[in-house]
Parts: structure tokens; sequence; C-alpha cells
């Protein structure tokens, strides 16, 4: 296979997996978002862009990507111990009941899409089989689950935490779009304005280590808490 097929069958796989239609169940979570709205933070296109930035530049969105580039590297090596250990700390890295089941079942439900569609080569079908042995995965947090299948498909991780960044924002916006409401345009002018925001993010992930994990996007977690007592919701998050 040529460089310029292999890039293009990424391409193709990171367009379908990280589309709204692929069945993961994205559209039912706000990310805490739900809350912002409803007590007035975010109320326009600069609030949900201010939002949706600090989430990528200093919240889930970053360690996310840090995770993913990182896992996706220890699956190419074989280091399944590895691998185990980061899926184990993406769970635990959570930080409220919804969001914990925001990231693993979507992530669960990545799994069971790509292995009922998109089987990988023989030899990394191999390596994915022993991740789910007796002492295996438990838990699939998205982001482990992208990594992992990423790698095993051949997919650059320069262009899985790119497509994996956008499709969070997309998200987002969607939810705003829905929940404000904002008009489709106002979303896709946010949507626009964070391309530069998730190329910065994406190529600090790519060369940071699992020390530089953190978040201080205390608004956000805490609004994903009460997200959980929310009188009238549209989103599981």
């Amino acid at each position: 296979m040529t460089d310029a097929s292999r890039r293009d069958a990424a391409l193709y796989r990171l367009l379908a997996w990280m589309s709204p239609s692929f069945p993961v169940g994205a559209f039912t979570y706000s990310h805490g978002l739900e809350w912002a709205v409803e007590e007035g933070t975010v109320a326009d296109a600069q609030g949900l862009r201010a939002w949706i930035s600090d989430m990528m530049r200093h919240g889930s969105g970053r360690s996310d990507a840090i995770l993913l580039a990182r896992v996706h590297e220890a699956f190419l090596a074989g280091d399944l111990i590895a691998v185990r250990e980061m899926a184990d700390l993406a769970v635990a890295l959570q930080p409220s009941r919804e969001r914990h089941l925001e990231a693993t079942a979507q992530g669960a439900a990545f799994v069971v899409a790509l292995e009922a569609a998109w089987p990988a080569g023989e030899a990394m079908a191999d390596r994915l089989l022993a991740l789910k042995g007796g002492d295996g995965i438990d838990r699939w947090a998205y982001a482990i689950a992208v990594g992992v299948h990423c790698a095993a498909h051949d997919i650059d991780a320069e262009l899985a935490v790119s497509a994996y960044l956008h499709a969070f924002a997309a998200n987002l916006v969607s939810a705003a779009v829905r929940a404000v409401p904002l008009g489709q345009s106002d979303g896709q002018r946010v949507l626009a304005a964070l391309e530069p925001v998730i190329a910065d993010v994406a190529g600090e992930a790519l060369v940071a280590s699992l020390d530089d994990l953190g978040s201080a996007s205390f608004r956000a977690d805490i609004s994903s808490q009460l997200h959980e007592t929310q009188y009238t919701r549209l989103f599981r998050s």
C-alpha cells in the first residue's frame, strides 16, 4: 500500500468513526454543558466558544488527547500492560457519575461497532484479543478505545488525535444548538473559530507524557455533577 492510499484509507475510517452517525450515542451527552446553559454561563456563541476552548486547553479535551496519543503508541509497541494501565487511568479520571457513564458507554459502543463492521488485520486482531482476556480491559473509556483501534488500523496518531478533538468539539456545538438554543450558523462559526485551538491541543498531546495529564476546568466538572439532579434534561450528562 502506498503512502497516499494508506492515508486515504485512514481518512475514510476516521470520517466514518468520528461521524455523528457512528453508533456510540454521542448525541445523548452534553459533558455538563446542559447545566451551564441552564444556569446562564453559556448563553450565546461567545460563551460557547469560551467554554469549549477551556475544555480543550485545560480540561478533558486535553487529557483525552494525551491519553489517546500515548495509548496509541503503547499498543503499536505491543506494551499491553501499559495499555491496560492507561485504560484504568482514563476511567479513574472521570469527575462525576455521568461523565463516567459518558466515557465508558461510548467507549464500549465504539468497540462493539468496530468489531462488527471494521475488523482489524490478523496480527493486530490477535493483539486486540489479548486485551479482552482474563486480565484485559474491563471498561473502555472513549479516548482509549479510539486510540487503540486507530493504532490497530494503521491510522497515524496525529490524524487520530485531531479527528477525536474535532468530534469532541462538534458534539458540544451540536448540544448547544439544541440547548441554548443556538442557530446553526452560529454553531458553525464557533466550530470554525476552534480550529486553531484543536491544532494547538493536538500538537501538544502528541509530545506530552502521562505526567502532563491534569485538569483545571473545575466549573465544567462541577456542572457535570450538578447535572445529575437537574430538573429537566435533554442529555444524559
